[in-house]
């Protein structure tokens, strides 16, 4: 069986590519802060018959993001796929004019540097075996500049900047990179459902045609 670990998993989109990927055969790890929070989707999953754990972790202490990493090797083996979903936290949207070194650097560390934490767990054996897929959400403000957005688009976009340069990079050699932006607007119950979202992800994922997509496909011609 293969296995994905879900970095920044909660109870949206990371518990819905949990589901969506367990559907497909796959074994499920899932990082976040909480271990009791990580305990219950576990749970869940188990009796859906998805066999998942929770590995728990604060993605901005790269200590504890290497354990975890190690956690999951030493309970799964090695990591078929890695999905990072940073989660802002407590960590305050400002619009351009309020921005400040302090708020930047904040979700800076947990977009940005945790998913180069994270990635660099799982290279250097996806690249050995020849195989393997890193797999980054962000939101919108990574694909289209908002004034409204000042520390979150700075970040955001750095991350993608790292995404398409480890594509273009890994490709070559048998590592598949995606990237899907995503609207803010998911939410449960409705067309942005977060279920939906997963989906978008598995076939992005399966078909491998491109480095990147938005959710929904439409969202950059409304916005642009």
């Amino acid at each position: 069986m293969k296995t994905i670990a879900i970095i920044g998993a909660g109870p949206g989109l990371g518990f819905s590519l949990a589901k969506t990927f367990g559907r497909q055969g796959f074994r499920i790890a899932m990082v976040s802060r909480t271990q009791e929070k990580l305990d219950q989707y576990a749970d869940q999953l188990n009796k859906m018959g998805i066999e998942a754990q929770g590995f728990a972790a604060d993605i901005t202490n790269k200590i504890q993001l290497t354990r975890a990493f190690q956690h999951i090797k030493d309970a799964f083996g090695s990591i078929d796929v890695m999905e990072y979903s940073p989660y802002n936290g407590s960590v305050s949207v400002t619009p351009v004019l309020d921005t400040t070194d302090d708020s930047v650097l904040q979700i800076f560390n947990n977009v940005v540097i945790g998913a180069i934490n994270s990635a660099r767990q799982v290279i250097p054996e996806m690249t050995v075996r020849g195989e393997g897929a890193l797999l980054f959400t962000s939101d919108l403000s990574a694909m289209s500049p908002s004034h409204l957005f000042g520390n979150t688009g700075i970040a955001m976009s750095g991350l993608r900047n790292y995404i398409l340069n480890l594509h273009e990079r890994l490709l070559p050699l048998g590592v598949y990179v995606g990237h899907l932006s995503i609207s803010p607007l998911i939410k449960k119950g409705t067309g942005f459902d977060p279920d939906l979202v997963a989906e978008a992800w598995y076939n992005l994922y399966e078909k491998r045609a491109k480095a990147e997509e938005t959710f929904p496909k439409s969202i950059m011609e409304i916005l642009n």
